[in-house]
Order: C-alpha cells, then structure tokens, then sequence
C-alpha cells in the first residue's frame, strides 16, 4: 500500500500551481508600480513577497533532492521584471508536481540535514519539512492577497476546496 502522505503531497502540489495561477493571474492586473509598492508587509511589498515564495521554493526543493543550498538571503529579488518572475514560477510549480509525482515513499524514513538562514543546523524528519514547505507557500500567497485588498484589484479566492473541485455553478 502506498504510504497516505504521498497522495496528500500530490494534491498539494497541484492546489499550489493552480493558486499560484490565480494569484499571479491577478497580479498581473497591477502595475508594475502597484507590485512594488511599500505596504504594511513583512517582505515590504507584493512583488518582493512573490519573490520570497520563489527563494524559498528553490531552497527547499534543493534540498529535497538531496542538494545543499546557500542562502541567497529570503529576501533576495530573483527576478525584478514581473513577467519573468510569473515565467519562473510556473517552471518551478512544474518541477514542484513532477517532484511529488514520483516521491518514493521509503524517503519517510529519512531526515535531512541543512543549515538555516540564522546559521544554525538542523535534522528534519522529511515529512514535517515537505508540510513546512506547502505551509509556507500558503503563508505567505496570504500575506499577498491581503495586499491585493489594498488595491483595486479583486483578490482571488485561493480556498485549497474551490480550487481543487471547483463549484460547477460559478464557472
């Protein structure tokens, strides 16, 4: 039998690129000044927040595959232009679902070994890592939408049930 987290992981790598979608799909109604703008954030503004996403999405599925990552800092801008941002994210929410598409369940049993962006080390049960990383996408996609409300810009719903079974009637 097939260990029940695996399918969950799968799930949550398909609801994170169809958010990713409606999210980003809505930042695009932005300008690129409205993206930039200094607002009550931790990472300042909607665009740098997209980027942390990023950062972290690279971080962690690096470390995943059994890579070792420096820190290029969580608040590093990968990508200034927005539309190559959106570019990027979309190749890595694909790297995201083939990853989980083909996690092999004896990797359960196994920790991983990094170092934090504070310097310390840690050794993680993978399991509570991989959740660590869905969560934090979650996290912060929050943090933009509630910028989006200081727009003029509708922010999309991203409830992880509408987007994976969508309500027939509001199509």
């Amino acid at each position: 039998m097939v260990h029940p987290l695996i399918s969950h992981f799968q799930r949550l790598a398909c609801y994170n690129t169809l958010a990713n979608q409606r999210l980003y799909s809505a930042c695009a109604e932005l300008t690129d000044a409205e993206r930039q703008q200094i607002r009550p954030a931790f990472f300042k503004s909607i665009h740098n927040t997209l980027n942390h996403i990023l950062v972290g999405d690279r971080i962690w599925m690096t470390r995943f595959s059994g890579g070792e990552i420096t820190s290029t800092g969580l608040d590093a801008i990968l990508y200034q232009d927005f539309d190559h941002l959106w570019q990027a994210r979309q190749q890595e929410d694909a790297k995201i679902e083939a990853f989980f598409q083909q996690f092999d369940e004896t990797r359960f049993d196994q920790t991983i070994r990094y170092r934090n962006n504070a310097g310390n080390i840690h050794d993680d049960p993978i399991d509570i890592l991989i959740m660590h990383f869905f969560n934090h996408q979650t996290h912060h996609r929050g943090q933009i939408h509630d910028m989006l409300t200081q727009t003029i810009v509708q922010p999309p719903s991203l409830d992880l049930h509408r987007i994976l079974r969508p309500d027939p009637k509001n199509k």
